[in-house]
């Protein structure tokens, strides 16, 4: 390889490497710097190293080590730098805290990525803080990106973050799996950051992409060493339902990226051993006959999988699950998803009064999906103005491109 494409492939894989592992070489400094803003300055400050050096000295053997390193050591130089303003003693003390990174005694799972998970999962954080913090630092989304999963103002969801990394300064929270005895009171937290995680790779909020493969990716990942940690039956259910989701992944878009609602789907294309997987998973848990919210959910998402067609569904157990559901976890979008499953059951109409209801009391004002699953009610009941000014009204509440595209769409239809 010449050096100029020595350089293009060592610039290509430092781009690579910072969307695909930014995120771990972060949760390692932060263990190794014990602060949020010194790790992700360092981080910063090692793949500006690395876009300097490759192309000229080649991409090391294990590039993510390489990059803990380098962040390190610019840590540490600019700790030094600083020395003139504070005491000699007390940046001595400074760098003399910041530990190399050898592995000391080996943990049962050591994963720097879900130590800092439940580190931002502490109890001494209020749970909003907890779930945003990790949604923020652990796995890199924008504030805005959080704001829209919590239904939230963003410049609210920006004031929480910095209040919940200022609270773990201060009170010396440890970057630290908790002990075995500990983790049952924690793992609430943890399972709805993996959840909300989960759901924005999923179906992303914003953008031009339906779905961020990393996100998912990513909390699957953390569903299974938390599975692997503590084997309690939610964190079975949610590893589950996710891999139930994901298995349709493939047949949920277009080439071109467009939208293909779940009836409509080549479902050729699912992935049958993540099906396999996740039912299997699903069974375990309600065995257990300890399940929860996520369980119930997997086992919604199970039957779907389960059906050869969209014609085969069983509508009627899968109403019956979220009877379940709603009876564990009351919530208006839960409502909503079975008032889908009602139309899907008795009719339309049957689902319509349920979704005008929720709409009525003032829930889900600002949902897109309650507006666009209004819309799509009336459609199919031949109430075209209705339908119209649901889907614009889902429309202006809609930041994702295939989405727009969709409900763009829709209304052409009904113009048509």
């Amino acid at each position: 390889m010449n050096a100029p494409d020595q350089a293009a492939h060592a610039r290509a894989t430092a781009e690579a490497i910072y969307r695909a592992e930014s995120r771990r070489v972060f949760a390692t400094l932060v263990r190794l710097l014990g602060d949020f803003d010194l790790a992700e300055e360092a981080l910063h400050d090692a793949f500006r190293a690395a876009l300097e050096q490759w192309p000229r000295e080649g991409v090391p053997a294990n590039p993510r080590a390489w990059l803990v390193s380098a962040g390190r050591f610019k840590a540490i130089d600019g700790i030094r730098r600083r020395a003139r303003f504070v005491a000699l003693d007390d940046v001595a003390a400074e760098v003399e805290s910041i530990p190399d990174d050898a592995p000391a005694e080996r943990e049962d799972i050591a994963d720097d990525r879900l130590r800092l998970v439940f580190t931002c999962c502490h109890p001494a954080l209020a749970p909003d803080a907890q779930v945003a913090l990790t949604l923020r630092e652990v796995c890199g989304l924008t504030t805005e990106e959080i704001a829209q999963a919590f239904l939230a103002a963003a410049p609210t969801l920006a004031q929480r973050i910095v209040r919940a990394k200022a609270k773990i300064r201060d009170a010396r929270i440890p970057y630290e799996v908790p002990t075995p005895d500990a983790l049952p009171a924690r793992l609430d937290s943890v399972l709805r950051v993996i959840y909300l995680v989960f759901n924005e790779g999923y179906s992303a909020s914003s953008g031009a992409s339906l779905m961020r493969v990393d996100l998912s990716g990513e909390a699957i990942r953390l569903g299974r060493l938390l599975v692997a940690l503590l084997p309690e039956p939610e964190a079975i259910g949610l590893l589950a339902l996710m891999l139930l989701h994901e298995s349709r992944r493939a047949a949920r878009a277009t080439p071109a990226g467009d939208v293909v609602l779940l009836d409509a789907q080549d479902r050729s294309l699912w992935d049958r051993a993540m099906i396999a997987e996740g039912s299997a998973l699903v069974e375990r848990a309600l065995a257990s006959r300890l399940f929860g919210s996520y369980t119930l959910q997997a086992a919604i998402a199970a039957v779907h999988a389960a059906a050869a067609s969209a014609e085969a569904t069983d509508w009627r157990e899968i109403v019956g699950l979220y009877d379940l559901l709603l009876a564990a976890e009351p919530s208006p979008v839960i409502e909503l998803n079975r008032a889908v499953a009602v139309a899907m059951r008795d009719g339309p109409s049957a689902g319509l009064t349920l979704v005008d209801a929720i709409l009525g009391r003032g829930a889900l004002q600002d949902y897109r999906l309650a507006h666009a699953a209004r819309a799509d009610l009336c459609r199919r009941l031949g109430r075209t103005d209705e339908a119209r000014s649901a889907y614009q009204r889902a429309l202006a509440l809609t930041r994702q491109e295939p989405e727009r595209r969709f409900l763009e769409r829709r209304l052409r239809e009904l113009d048509g």
